[in-house]
Order: structure tokens, then sequence, then C-alpha cells
């Protein structure tokens, strides 16, 4: 029984990334469909649980994917929601790689350190990666997780987010600048940086001297990077006395996760696999 899987992009276009990553993972077929939103997603949903028995359901699976994390979350409950009994199959959310990604950093800084008790800052953190990775630290301990942005609003609206989704509580801080963003790390243990691409959000000479800051990890891989100081390569490596991963540091290992998550897809037609069971398989991975 070959082991399908249906691409499910709220984008304009399917994600090569995720159609390569999919068939690494185990998938026999892989089909893409583009510009999937919850009003046209249901005859797909239905082609896909009504069309082979019971046991062997487990060969057809769904992953929803696209830049937009909300959008993917709406679609994965317009998804679920068709589903009733057994009529049911297994179900992937990786939005912009939010989840893969986030709980690839967040397991590696647990497997680099202890987070429990510690303020973590996720500068630029509004986007999947950031909002997820925010509420992976949390749920591993941390005290306090902070979302930074250039807006209050949007910083605000992540949190928010977080907290109906998740039922965790983080905190918004409006970091204009880099010494504004210096300062929201100043006692802060970790940090994370997921800003946009080509944007630096913190300058080496902001946290090079601070004797309670611990770990970095920085997921931009285009010069100039996230951080100043850093290396997109840095695995685990050791700088002004803390430890930093980049993003190709840790990218290998996002990917491995991923690949994982599309093969646990097959194992039964009654998995969801989203930010908390991403990072459940992450962290026995790391």
């Amino acid at each position: 029984m070959k082991k399908l899987l249906f691409q499910f992009d709220t984008d304009a276009f399917a994600s090569v990334f995720d159609t390569v990553v999919a068939y690494d993972g185990g998938a026999d077929q892989v089909m893409t469909y583009a510009g999937v939103t919850p009003d046209n997603v249901g005859a797909m949903v239905e082609g896909a649980i009504f069309t082979r028995p019971p046991k062997q359901k487990k060969f057809t699976a769904l992953f929803v994917g696209g830049g937009n994390l909300e959008a993917g979350q709406n679609l994965l409950q317009a998804i679920r929601r068709r589903f009733f009994g057994d009529f049911r199959v297994s179900v992937m959310l990786d939005s912009n790689g939010g989840n893969t990604t986030a709980a690839a950093i967040v397991a590696k800084l647990a497997a680099s350190g202890t987070l429990a008790g510690k303020k973590a800052v996720v500068l630029g953190g509004t986007g999947p990666v950031g909002q997820r990775a925010a509420v992976m630290l949390i749920k591993e301990g941390a005290r306090e997780v902070v979302i930074t942005s250039r807006k209050m609003a949007h910083a605000e609206e992540a949190c928010e987010a977080m907290r109906t989704r998740f039922g965790v509580e983080l905190t918004p801080v409006v970091a204009v600048t880099s010494d504004d963003r210096a300062q929201a790390i100043a006692d802060a243990q970790i940090v994370v940086a997921t800003g946009a691409t080509g944007v630096t959000l913190l300058e080496e000479h902001h946290w090079q001297n601070l004797a309670g800051l611990e770990m970095l990890a920085d997921a931009n891989t285009t010069p100039p990077l996230g951080i100043l100081g850093m290396e997109m390569y840095d695995k685990g490596v050791l700088r002004h006395g803390k430890v930093c991963w980049g993003a190709i540091g840790f990218g290998a290992f996002k990917l491995a996760v991923h690949r994982a998550c599309i093969e646990k897809l097959f194992e039964a037609n009654d998995q969801i696999l989203d930010a908390e069971e991403v990072f459940a398989l992450a962290k026995l991975m790391a």
C-alpha cells in the first residue's frame, strides 16, 4: 500500500521545500495543492477519508503548509471538522516551518542547558517561528518569555494568539532599535532571534558582556545575521562564554525532525502533529 501525502498549502504556490522533505520523510507520492482554504478543502478531505478501509487509512496523510500561521491553523481546524469516527487521517501543521524550526531551536537549547526558571527573550518574535518558540520555552518551564516587535500592537497580538491557542502567558515588549533590544535582554538568560531575513536585531557589543546571558540562537541564514558576533554554522559553540546556535547549526536537526514527523504520520490514522507533538518528538531526537 503506497504512502500518500496530500500537501495543502495556503499560499498561491505550494512549497517546493516541503515537497522535497515529504519524499525524504518516506512518502511514496506527494500531491500538492495551492490556495487551499477552509471553504474549498472539504471535498479533498472527504476524498482522503472515504477511500481506504480502516486498517489502511494510516497510509493516507495530510500536510498543512504555507507562509501564514493563522491561515494554517484555520485550515487545520476546518480539516478536523470533517473527521468523524474512524473516518480520519493523520495531519501535520507546519506553516512557514514554524513548528519544526521552533522545535529544533528549543530542543537544542534544552540540550545545551537548563530552561526552567530562566527568562527568555524572542527578538522579532511575531512570526510563526518566534511565536511557537516562545510557547515551547514557556512550556519547558521558563519563568518569563518576552516577544519583541517594532510595534507593540504586533507583539500584543502574537502573545494573545498564543494565549488563546496554548493557554500560556507571554510578555509583549516594543523594541524599535538595537539599543531597545539590548535593554530587553539585559536580564535574560536565553535569547532567540527570529526576525525578518537579513535584518540585524542585536549587535555584538550588546550581548557579549552580559554576565547572566547563557544561550543564544539565531534563525537567520541571510547576512547580516539577526545577532551579530555569531556565525550561522554555530553548533553549540561558546562565544563570550555563551552557547550559540546558528541557523545552519540547528538546520540539519530541523530537517531531521521534519522528516521524522512525516514518517510518523503513516504510523496511525488519528494523529494531529502540531506544536506540542512536533516538539515532543524533537526532544526525543535532540
